[in-house]
Protein backbone atom coordinates (compact mmCIF):
# COMPACT_ATOMS: atom_id res chain seq x y z
CA UNK A 1 0.00 0.00 0.00
CA UNK A 2 1.24 3.50 -0.83
CA UNK A 3 -0.11 6.63 0.81
CA UNK A 4 -0.10 9.67 -1.48
CA UNK A 5 -0.41 13.29 -0.41
CA UNK A 6 -0.52 15.63 -3.40
CA UNK A 7 -2.81 14.31 -6.12
CA UNK A 8 -0.89 14.72 -9.39
CA UNK A 9 -1.51 14.00 -13.08
CA UNK A 10 0.93 11.08 -12.68
CA UNK A 11 -1.43 9.58 -10.12
CA UNK A 12 -4.28 9.88 -12.62
CA UNK A 13 -2.19 7.98 -15.15
CA UNK A 14 -1.66 5.19 -12.60
CA UNK A 15 -5.41 5.04 -12.03
CA UNK A 16 -6.03 5.00 -15.76
CA UNK A 17 -3.46 2.23 -16.17
CA UNK A 18 -5.43 -0.08 -13.89
CA UNK A 19 -8.64 0.97 -15.64
CA UNK A 20 -7.09 -0.08 -18.95
CA UNK A 21 -6.13 -3.47 -17.52
CA UNK A 22 -9.60 -4.13 -16.14
CA UNK A 23 -11.26 -3.01 -19.37
CA UNK A 24 -9.04 -5.38 -21.35
CA UNK A 25 -10.12 -8.29 -19.11
CA UNK A 26 -13.84 -7.49 -19.32
CA UNK A 27 -15.35 -4.12 -20.30
CA UNK A 28 -18.51 -5.00 -18.35
CA UNK A 29 -16.53 -4.77 -15.08
CA UNK A 30 -15.97 -1.06 -15.58
CA UNK A 31 -18.24 1.52 -14.06
CA UNK A 32 -18.77 4.99 -15.40
CA UNK A 33 -16.64 6.76 -12.77
CA UNK A 34 -13.51 4.72 -13.50
CA UNK A 35 -13.04 4.92 -17.27
CA UNK A 36 -9.95 6.55 -18.73
CA UNK A 37 -11.96 9.52 -19.98
CA UNK A 38 -14.04 10.06 -16.87
CA UNK A 39 -10.95 10.01 -14.64
CA UNK A 40 -9.24 12.60 -16.84
CA UNK A 41 -12.30 14.83 -17.06
CA UNK A 42 -13.17 14.69 -13.34
CA UNK A 43 -9.60 15.33 -12.22
CA UNK A 44 -8.75 17.95 -14.82
CA UNK A 45 -11.75 20.23 -14.40
CA UNK A 46 -11.98 20.07 -10.61
CA UNK A 47 -8.44 19.67 -9.33
CA UNK A 48 -7.73 23.36 -8.75
CA UNK A 49 -11.00 23.96 -6.89
CA UNK A 50 -11.56 20.72 -4.98
CA UNK A 51 -8.20 19.02 -4.36
CA UNK A 52 -8.19 20.01 -0.69
CA UNK A 53 -11.23 17.76 -0.17
CA UNK A 54 -9.78 14.78 -2.03
CA UNK A 55 -7.88 11.80 -0.67
CA UNK A 56 -6.35 8.99 -2.71
CA UNK A 57 -4.29 5.85 -2.22
CA UNK A 58 -2.82 2.98 -4.23
CA UNK A 59 -2.38 -0.69 -3.42
CA UNK A 60 0.49 -2.57 -5.07
CA UNK A 61 1.62 -6.12 -5.70
CA UNK A 62 5.32 -5.55 -6.26
CA UNK A 63 5.42 -2.65 -8.70
CA UNK A 64 1.97 -3.41 -10.12
CA UNK A 65 -1.04 -1.30 -9.09
CA UNK A 66 -3.81 -3.72 -8.08
CA UNK A 67 -6.22 -1.24 -6.54
CA UNK A 68 -6.85 2.41 -5.87
CA UNK A 69 -9.30 4.62 -4.03
CA UNK A 70 -10.30 8.25 -4.51
CA UNK A 71 -12.33 9.91 -1.74
CA UNK A 72 -14.27 13.12 -2.35
CA UNK A 73 -15.32 14.82 0.89
CA UNK A 74 -18.38 17.02 1.31
CA UNK A 75 -21.69 16.53 3.12
CA UNK A 76 -20.97 12.85 2.58
CA UNK A 77 -17.77 10.96 1.80
CA UNK A 78 -17.87 9.50 -1.70
CA UNK A 79 -15.50 6.76 -2.78
CA UNK A 80 -14.49 6.00 -6.34
CA UNK A 81 -12.52 2.77 -6.41
CA UNK A 82 -11.16 0.15 -8.74
CA UNK A 83 -9.59 -3.20 -7.88
CA UNK A 84 -8.01 -5.72 -10.21
CA UNK A 85 -10.44 -8.65 -10.64
CA UNK A 86 -7.60 -11.06 -9.87
CA UNK A 87 -7.10 -9.43 -6.44
CA UNK A 88 -10.65 -8.96 -5.09
CA UNK A 89 -9.50 -9.03 -1.45
CA UNK A 90 -7.83 -5.64 -1.94
CA UNK A 91 -11.28 -4.05 -1.85
CA UNK A 92 -11.50 -4.92 1.87
CA UNK A 93 -8.43 -2.76 2.49
CA UNK A 94 -9.78 0.05 0.30
CA UNK A 95 -13.04 0.12 2.26
CA UNK A 96 -11.19 0.05 5.58
CA UNK A 97 -9.09 3.01 4.50
CA UNK A 98 -12.22 4.83 3.30
CA UNK A 99 -13.84 4.53 6.71
CA UNK A 100 -10.69 5.64 8.55
CA UNK A 101 -10.23 8.71 6.32
CA UNK A 102 -13.79 9.99 6.69
CA UNK A 103 -15.15 9.29 10.17
CA UNK A 104 -18.50 10.81 11.04
CA UNK A 105 -19.67 11.24 7.45
CA UNK A 106 -22.15 9.12 5.50
CA UNK A 107 -20.16 6.75 3.28
CA UNK A 108 -21.27 6.44 -0.33
CA UNK A 109 -19.82 4.51 -3.26
CA UNK A 110 -21.14 3.57 -6.69
CA UNK A 111 -19.93 0.21 -8.03
CA UNK A 112 -20.84 -1.51 -11.25
CA UNK A 113 -24.19 -3.20 -10.70
CA UNK A 114 -23.11 -6.44 -12.37
CA UNK A 115 -19.88 -7.01 -10.42
CA UNK A 116 -21.13 -9.62 -7.97
CA UNK A 117 -17.81 -9.92 -6.15
CA UNK A 118 -17.66 -6.20 -5.37
CA UNK A 119 -21.33 -6.15 -4.35
CA UNK A 120 -20.77 -9.06 -1.94
CA UNK A 121 -17.77 -7.40 -0.33
CA UNK A 122 -19.65 -4.14 0.07
CA UNK A 123 -22.47 -6.01 1.80
CA UNK A 124 -19.95 -7.62 4.15
CA UNK A 125 -18.75 -4.15 5.13
CA UNK A 126 -22.24 -2.94 5.94
CA UNK A 127 -23.20 -1.31 2.63
CA UNK A 128 -26.59 -1.66 1.03
CA UNK A 129 -28.15 -0.39 -2.17
CA UNK A 130 -29.12 3.26 -1.79
CA UNK A 131 -32.79 3.34 -2.75
CA UNK A 132 -33.40 7.00 -1.98
CA UNK A 133 -34.98 9.22 -4.61
CA UNK A 134 -31.76 11.23 -4.91
CA UNK A 135 -29.76 8.07 -5.56
CA UNK A 136 -32.18 7.05 -8.28
CA UNK A 137 -31.58 10.31 -10.10
CA UNK A 138 -27.82 9.85 -9.92
CA UNK A 139 -27.61 6.36 -11.43
CA UNK A 140 -25.45 6.22 -14.51
CA UNK A 141 -25.47 3.85 -17.46
CA UNK A 142 -22.30 3.16 -19.43
CA UNK A 143 -22.92 2.58 -23.14
CA UNK A 144 -20.69 1.15 -25.86
CA UNK A 145 -20.77 0.59 -29.61
CA UNK A 146 -18.45 -0.77 -32.30
CA UNK A 147 -17.03 1.62 -34.85
CA UNK A 148 -17.14 -0.96 -37.64
CA UNK A 149 -20.24 0.38 -39.33
CA UNK A 150 -20.85 4.10 -39.06
CA UNK A 151 -23.48 6.24 -40.68
CA UNK A 152 -22.27 9.14 -42.77
CA UNK A 153 -22.04 12.43 -40.91
CA UNK A 154 -25.20 14.42 -41.68
CA UNK A 155 -24.86 17.85 -43.23
CA UNK A 156 -24.96 20.71 -40.74
CA UNK A 157 -27.54 23.49 -41.11
CA UNK A 158 -26.46 26.33 -43.35
CA UNK A 159 -23.72 28.43 -41.79
CA UNK A 160 -22.78 25.92 -39.07
CA UNK A 161 -19.37 24.24 -39.12
CA UNK A 162 -17.25 21.76 -37.18
CA UNK A 163 -14.36 23.22 -35.19
CA UNK A 164 -11.64 22.05 -32.77
CA UNK A 165 -10.61 23.57 -29.46
CA UNK A 166 -7.35 24.95 -30.85
CA UNK A 167 -9.24 26.69 -33.65
CA UNK A 168 -11.68 28.55 -31.38
CA UNK A 169 -9.52 29.20 -28.30
CA UNK A 170 -10.05 28.78 -24.54
CA UNK A 171 -12.64 31.52 -24.02
CA UNK A 172 -14.99 30.10 -26.64
CA UNK A 173 -14.45 26.53 -25.39
CA UNK A 174 -15.36 27.51 -21.84
CA UNK A 175 -18.37 29.58 -22.85
CA UNK A 176 -19.61 26.75 -25.05
CA UNK A 177 -19.51 24.36 -22.11
CA UNK A 178 -21.23 26.80 -19.75
CA UNK A 179 -23.99 27.47 -22.27
CA UNK A 180 -24.68 23.74 -22.56
CA UNK A 181 -24.70 23.01 -18.82
CA UNK A 182 -26.94 25.23 -16.71
CA UNK A 183 -25.23 26.23 -13.48
CA UNK A 184 -21.78 25.14 -14.65
CA UNK A 185 -18.81 26.68 -12.85
CA UNK A 186 -16.40 25.73 -15.62
CA UNK A 187 -13.67 28.34 -16.04
CA UNK A 188 -10.58 28.84 -18.15
CA UNK A 189 -8.61 27.48 -15.19
CA UNK A 190 -10.83 24.38 -15.27
CA UNK A 191 -10.18 24.01 -18.98
CA UNK A 192 -6.44 24.39 -18.50
CA UNK A 193 -6.58 21.55 -15.98
CA UNK A 194 -8.40 19.39 -18.53
CA UNK A 195 -6.04 20.36 -21.33
CA UNK A 196 -2.93 19.20 -19.45
CA UNK A 197 -4.46 15.89 -18.30
CA UNK A 198 -3.67 12.88 -20.48
CA UNK A 199 -4.94 11.67 -22.87
CA UNK A 200 -6.43 15.06 -23.83
CA UNK A 201 -5.95 16.02 -27.48
CA UNK A 202 -7.13 19.35 -28.85
CA UNK A 203 -8.01 17.70 -32.18
CA UNK A 204 -10.34 15.39 -30.25
CA UNK A 205 -12.05 18.34 -28.55
CA UNK A 206 -14.81 19.01 -31.06
CA UNK A 207 -17.32 21.82 -31.37
CA UNK A 208 -20.00 23.07 -33.73
CA UNK A 209 -19.91 26.79 -34.38
CA UNK A 210 -23.13 28.64 -35.28
CA UNK A 211 -23.20 31.32 -37.99
CA UNK A 212 -22.97 34.08 -35.36
CA UNK A 213 -19.85 32.53 -33.79
CA UNK A 214 -21.63 30.90 -30.83
CA UNK A 215 -20.40 27.44 -29.85
CA UNK A 216 -23.63 25.50 -30.38
CA UNK A 217 -22.40 22.05 -29.28
CA UNK A 218 -19.22 20.48 -27.97
CA UNK A 219 -17.64 17.26 -26.77
CA UNK A 220 -14.25 15.86 -25.78
CA UNK A 221 -13.12 12.43 -26.93
CA UNK A 222 -10.60 10.54 -24.81
CA UNK A 223 -8.66 7.86 -26.68
CA UNK A 224 -7.47 4.76 -24.81
CA UNK A 225 -5.01 3.60 -27.45
CA UNK A 226 -4.11 0.42 -25.56
CA UNK A 227 -7.68 -0.86 -25.82
CA UNK A 228 -8.49 0.95 -29.08
CA UNK A 229 -11.43 2.58 -27.32
CA UNK A 230 -12.48 6.22 -27.31
CA UNK A 231 -14.97 7.90 -25.01
CA UNK A 232 -17.19 10.96 -25.23
CA UNK A 233 -17.08 13.02 -22.02
CA UNK A 234 -18.72 15.50 -21.75
CA UNK A 235 -21.32 16.03 -24.49
CA UNK A 236 -23.45 19.17 -24.52
CA UNK A 237 -25.56 21.40 -26.76
CA UNK A 238 -26.31 25.09 -26.21
CA UNK A 239 -29.85 25.54 -24.87
CA UNK A 240 -30.79 27.73 -27.88
CA UNK A 241 -29.66 25.17 -30.47
CA UNK A 242 -31.22 21.94 -29.24
CA UNK A 243 -33.49 19.71 -31.35
CA UNK A 244 -31.72 20.69 -34.56
CA UNK A 245 -29.70 17.48 -35.00
CA UNK A 246 -26.43 19.05 -33.88
CA UNK A 247 -25.73 16.50 -31.14
CA UNK A 248 -26.22 13.62 -33.55
CA UNK A 249 -23.98 15.23 -36.16
CA UNK A 250 -21.28 15.96 -33.58
CA UNK A 251 -21.25 12.38 -32.27
CA UNK A 252 -21.03 10.86 -35.75
CA UNK A 253 -18.33 13.35 -36.73
CA UNK A 254 -16.40 12.39 -33.60
CA UNK A 255 -16.77 8.65 -34.15
CA UNK A 256 -15.48 8.90 -37.70
CA UNK A 257 -12.50 10.87 -36.40
CA UNK A 258 -11.88 8.35 -33.59
CA UNK A 259 -12.00 5.43 -36.03
CA UNK A 260 -9.53 7.17 -38.32
CA UNK A 261 -7.18 7.47 -35.31
CA UNK A 262 -7.35 3.71 -34.65
CA UNK A 263 -10.26 3.33 -32.22
CA UNK A 264 -12.46 0.26 -32.70
CA UNK A 265 -15.21 1.07 -30.21
CA UNK A 266 -16.72 4.02 -28.42
CA UNK A 267 -18.04 4.67 -24.90
CA UNK A 268 -20.44 7.26 -23.52
CA UNK A 269 -22.30 7.47 -20.22
CA UNK A 270 -25.76 8.83 -19.49
CA UNK A 271 -28.22 9.15 -16.64
CA UNK A 272 -30.82 6.42 -16.17
CA UNK A 273 -33.29 8.87 -14.64
CA UNK A 274 -36.71 8.87 -16.38
CA UNK A 275 -36.75 12.64 -15.92
CA UNK A 276 -33.74 12.97 -18.26
CA UNK A 277 -34.51 10.77 -21.27
CA UNK A 278 -32.97 12.94 -24.01
CA UNK A 279 -29.27 11.96 -23.67
CA UNK A 280 -30.01 8.23 -23.72
CA UNK A 281 -32.28 8.66 -26.74
CA UNK A 282 -29.54 10.61 -28.52
CA UNK A 283 -26.91 7.96 -27.84
CA UNK A 284 -29.16 5.05 -28.76
CA UNK A 285 -30.03 6.91 -31.95
CA UNK A 286 -26.40 6.70 -33.08
CA UNK A 287 -25.93 3.05 -32.18
CA UNK A 288 -24.91 2.91 -28.52
CA UNK A 289 -26.31 0.22 -26.26
CA UNK A 290 -26.04 -0.43 -22.52
CA UNK A 291 -22.86 -2.05 -21.26
CA UNK A 292 -23.73 -1.83 -17.56
CA UNK A 293 -25.22 0.40 -14.88
CA UNK A 294 -23.83 1.81 -11.69
CA UNK A 295 -25.55 0.85 -8.46
CA UNK A 296 -25.19 3.45 -5.66
CA UNK A 297 -24.49 2.03 -2.20
CA UNK A 298 -24.53 3.64 1.23
CA UNK A 299 -23.01 2.23 4.39
CA UNK A 300 -25.59 1.42 7.03
CA UNK A 301 -24.59 2.97 10.41
CA UNK A 302 -23.71 0.34 12.96
CA UNK A 303 -26.04 0.14 15.95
Amino acid sequence: MTVASEFTPHDVRLMQGLAQEVFAIDPALMHAETTVGELAWSYGKDHHAKAADWRHRFWYDGDQVVGWGWIQLGKSAQLVQLVHPGRPEVLDDVLGWFGAESPGLPHVTTPCGTDTNVLARLAAHGYEVDRSAESGLLKTQLNMRSLDDLEDVPALPDGFRFRTADEVGPAAVVQGHRDAWDGSRYTEQSYEGVRVTLPYRADFHLLIEAPDGTMAASTIMWHDEKNRTAEFEPVGTHRDFRRQGLGRALLLHGMHRARAAGAARMLVACSTSPTRPAPKALYYGVGFRELNRDLPHRQVPSS
